[in-house]
């Protein structure tokens, strides 16, 4: 019905009588500029340019009047119209500098880049059409203080200033003003939901903390992506690109991106725009069979847990199930001492046998927009937009995203000074899965892990006493325990993989079930119109959570959990000395339901010197803070090996699982042959992960001195993450050449993270192995006996270290016009983090970000008739990655990206070539994630 409705708007509307202008728009070289904006000087009335430079202007009133003609990268110009049938030829001098484009992201305010208070990136139309990249979103990881975390080809998240993750949840990423994070995740799913490439205006970046103006989750950073006004920009658009992926591990395969755009003005009073877009590729084959515990890929190891094998992650101590076979007469009790006590892993599926490695992005968008007046002073608009694709995503876990489905639809009032807007996001998982449990369970279902483990141990013992060694008796006892096992590709396996993936339940599936949702609202007032003596601006937000996982990964089975938070700010902007010195503070107060209220404030000072005010020195200090998120407070996620459990109050007796007890003597401990846990148990009677490890490592030498490594848990629950963000910078163009420079300091309180922890089933945690007097104490003798027989529970807790984080860095951008034409661009990054790992040794912080960081880019528009091209490079050095998934190395990497372009003016259309990462090596941006590989593809644009 909606598309129905916006085909009928597209081809009707009513009729006013207008004059019209007609004109060309180029530069010093006369070639043509498109998508210069013409507005008649007074009012909003406007068009742009077409490819070949043109543009018509409707216009309602009579010559004479003054039209003001603008373009990126070049200096305003107006033009005085004194009659209807005047010739109008204007040319645009190219700017100096970058660094006098207008952005908006910063203070809520229009404001030259060269003048803002913090450091902002920018990328606008000239630069999506001069990228070397396969995409405009891929583009930005050239931006200075850009880092780009790969999940897979078409998830893909950005990230700023360190601690980087795929589930990116201290960075925000806003379309059009909506926040297009995941209701269920909490974080940005790429470009899933955002924009399509020939629909973008500009996209602009904050880097670092910005809670003062955009709330709790603007902690480390913001990406602002701004679509095109069917208003300025009309017609029909198009690309298509077709190319090939190279991958070692998946070989060459096909690579298709499409995408079409529909604009158009009725009249001053009304306009409206659609977009499709369609992307399909074979995904980055993920091949990472390192083991997880110890260093190399070792599959003679029996307890071995690949990072990309699945199923291995069920491991059991086989003289703890040699004891319970005895206990019930199965296996003679001699054969017990026979057992290694140690654990043994079931035998894995690679990743690559448990999805069809697709990935694709499918996106639909469409906007109505009514101007009431015919001008900006009110503008009414009302979009939906909607994305489905296929990726993976990697948190715990890795999971396959199958049809995942989101969308978002907003009503928006705005006008010069102001913006009312309301939205809603939702989700629905499709036919997503988790492929560790898809992995263990589809183990399963030819072998329970009872009767796996079992079959090992009796194959072990009688191996034994055939006088086999210990290496070759685990080799025969895997070969009897896999009598059976399901081959990837058999028909057998196909089916057991096609009910797990189907079913919901952890015990016996993998399916990822969501139906959650956002409602969120928030406004801006600026009343520099009603006050002169200083620019003020109001605003605030709400937003209203709705997660409704139907208990498969929140604490929801029993219906939806609903939390809300909100929050109002404002700001005061003053320039003084001639305006050479400006002065910025904003102050913002947010309440979330589980927390108290937060003040974050923002000070900053921007003094321009120099005769032409074009060196710009700034200092801004600022505090952020971050919300615990959905995760964090109220998920209860079964991961096979271990449960992730958030501390909402209200969530640590919602999720409770009834386990089974091993040994007789630990049912006699436990009162019966289960044991009830629940997120008390967890937080409450648990050792460290580490010191449990640390006590396994050294109880079979010496036992005594094993138990003095124990370590109650001790945390609490969690709650909001702090920063104090301190920044310096220069901006400025001297002989030019355009330099931009920025160094950060910043103290991070209360740093959210994992803490992995063992909960024994019976027992009572402590530190000391004695009571007073010297005299074991019998509950924790318990303890002991529970985890030395597997009978305990793993969680993953969330909570905060006591320990003061620091993170520091520095950036340095260049770019100067050099011979002719050509155009060179260099900016390095530093950025380092201080974290005393002594004083929590339990504590990731997760910094998984590189040192170095340089990239370089050289490109020229002109290099010769209708011809252009663009050569960008980057580097980084090699650094720690730390997840909840798996720990190592990502190495340092070099990538190079190049294209040729060549325009088609008659056609009004753009032909490039290009290639990214062009004859290098395969690097990896996340650990567990695939390798990324070769990317060449041919591209057609048209534009009207």
């Amino acid at each position: 019905m909606r598309v129905y409705l916006l085909i009928m708007l597209f081809f009707s509307g009513i009729s006013f009588a207008q004059n019209s202008i007609t004109g060309s728009v180029t530069d010093a070289n006369r070639q043509a500029i498109p998508g210069a904006n013409i507005v008649v000087v007074g009012s909003s009335t406007g068009a742009s340019t077409d490819f070949d430079g043109t543009f018509k202007l409707n216009v309602s009133t009579k010559p004479p009047f003054t039209i003001k003609v603008t373009a990126v990268g070049f200096e305003a110009k107006t033009i005085n119209v004194t009659s209807l049938n005047q010739k109008i030829e204007v040319m645009l001098k190219e700017e100096e500098t970058k660094l006098n484009e207008i952005v908006v992201s910063a203070s809520r305010t229009p404001e030259r880049v060269l003048e803002s208070p913090v450091t902002i990136e920018r990328m606008g139309i000239q630069d999506i059409k001069k990228t070397a990249s396969p995409s405009f979103y891929d583009g930005l990881e050239n931006l200075k203080e850009v880092q780009m975390n790969t999940s897979s080809m078409s998830f893909k998240s950005i990230n700023t200033r360190g601690f980087a993750t795929v589930a990116n949840t201290r960075f925000m990423q806003l379309v059009d003003g909506m926040d297009n994070s995941s209701p269920l995740l909490n974080f940005v799913l790429g470009n899933l939901i955002g924009v399509s490439e020939i629909d973008v205006q500009s996209v602009e970046l904050l880097p670092g903390a910005s809670s003062a103006l955009y709330g709790a989750n603007a902690f480390n950073g913001i990406l602002f992506m701004n679509s095109k006004s069917p208003f300025n920009y009309q017609g029909v658009s198009a690309y298509f690109k077709y190319g090939m992926t190279s991958q070692d591990a998946a070989g060459v395969n096909n690579y298709y991106d499409f995408g079409v755009r529909f604009s158009h003005a009725f009249n001053k009073y009304f306009a409206a725009k659609a977009n499709f877009t369609y992307m399909e590729a074979t995904d980055w084959y993920a091949t990472n069979y390192n083991d997880k515990t110890i260093a190399g890929i070792d599959r003679s190891n029996i307890n071995y847990d690949g990072i990309n094998v699945y199923g291995d992650e069920v491991s059991t101590n086989i003289k703890g199930v040699g004891q319970s076979l005895a206990a019930l007469g199965l296996l003679p009790a001699a054969a017990v001492n026979l057992l290694p006590n140690t654990n043994v892993s079931r035998t894995g599926y690679n990743e690559i046998d448990l999805t069809n490695n697709k990935a694709g992005n499918t996106k639909i968008d469409f906007s109505l927009h009514g101007r009431p007046f015919g001008d900006d002073r009110l503008e009414i608009i009302w979009q939906s937009k909607f994305g489905t694709g296929n990726a993976v995503y990697q948190g715990a876990n890795r999971y396959y995203l199958n049809d995942f489905f989101m969308q978002q639809h907003k009503i928006e009032f705005k006008g010069r000074n102001f913006f009312l807007r309301g939205y809603t996001t939702s989700e629905d998982g499709g036919h997503s899965y988790d492929m560790v449990f898809t992995g263990i369970n589809v183990n399963r279902k030819w072998k329970d892990d009872k009767t796996w483990f079992g079959q090992y141990a009796g194959a072990y013992a009688q191996a034994t006493l055939g006088g086999m060694t210990p290496e070759n008796a685990h080799a025969a006892a895997r070969a009897t325990a896999d009598t059976g096992r399901f081959l990837p590709g058999t028909s057998a396996f196909k089916n057991a993989f096609n009910q797990v993936i189907a079913d919901e339940s952890v015990l016996t599936g993998s399916k990822l079930v969501d139906n959650s949702r956002i409602y969120h609202s928030d406004l801006n007032y600026n009343f520099k119109d009603l006050i002169k003596v200083v620019e003020i601006q109001v605003g605030g937000s709400y937003r209203l959570y709705e997660l409704n996982s139907h208990g498969r990964i929140y604490t929801d089975a029993d219906g939806p959990i609903n939390y809300s938070e909100y929050g109002a700010y404002t700001q005061v902007m003053k320039k003084f000395l001639d305006e050479r010195l400006k002065f910025t503070g904003s102050i913002r107060y947010d309440k979330s339901k589980n927390f108290d209220g937060n003040l974050s404030p923002r000070v900053s000072l921007v003094y321009s010197g120099g005769e032409k005010k074009n060196h710009n020195f700034r200092g801004s200090f600022q505090t952020g803070f971050r919300n615990p998120s959905t995760q964090d407070q109220y998920i209860g996620f079964n991961v096979g090996n271990a449960v992730l459990l958030g501390s909402a109050p209200d969530n640590l007796l919602r999720f409770t699982e009834t386990l089974s007890v091993s040994t007789t003597q630990g049912q006699i401990y436990a009162g019966g042959p289960t044991a009830i846990m629940n997120g008390e148990n967890a937080y409450g009677n648990s050792y460290t992960a580490s010191s449990v490890n640390a006590f396994s490592a050294l109880a079979g030498s010496n036992p005594g001195g094993a138990l003095g490594l124990l370590r109650k848990t001790n945390v609490d629950y969690v709650k909001p993450e702090e920063v104090k963000a301190f920044e310096l910078g220069y901006r400025s163009f001297i002989n030019d050449v355009s330099i931009d420079l920025n160094a950060y300091y910043n103290i991070y309180n209360h740093f959210i993270g994992n803490l992995n922890v063992v909960a024994p089933y019976y027992g009572t945690a402590q530190d000391s192995p004695t009571a007073s007097g010297g005299v074991p104490n019998p509950e924790f003798l318990k303890s002991i006996h529970a985890l030395q027989n597997g009978n305990y529970r793993a969680y993953q807790l969330y909570t905060n270290t006591d320990v003061e984080i620091k993170s520091f860095g520095f950036g340095v951008g260049l770019s100067k016009k050099i011979i002719a034409d050509y155009e060179l661009g260099v900016n390095y990054n530093y950025a380092q983090f201080d974290f005393d790992q002594a004083k929590d040794p339990s504590f990731e912080a997760g910094f998984n970000t590189p040192k170095h960081r340089v990239k370089v880019s050289v490109g020229n528009e002109k290099l010769f008739e209708n011809f252009g091209f663009n050569v960008s490079g980057r580097w980084n050095s090699e650094y720690k990655w730390e997840s909840t998934f798996a720990d190592g190395i990502i190495k340092s990497a070099t990538v190079i990206d190049a294209q040729i372009n060549y325009a088609l003016p008659k056609l009004k259309s753009v032909v490039k070539l290009g290639a990214a990462n062009i004859g290098g090596k395969e690097y990896a941006q996340v650990l567990g994630a695939g390798l990324i590989g070769q990317q060449y593809f041919a591209s057609w644009t048209i534009n009207p």
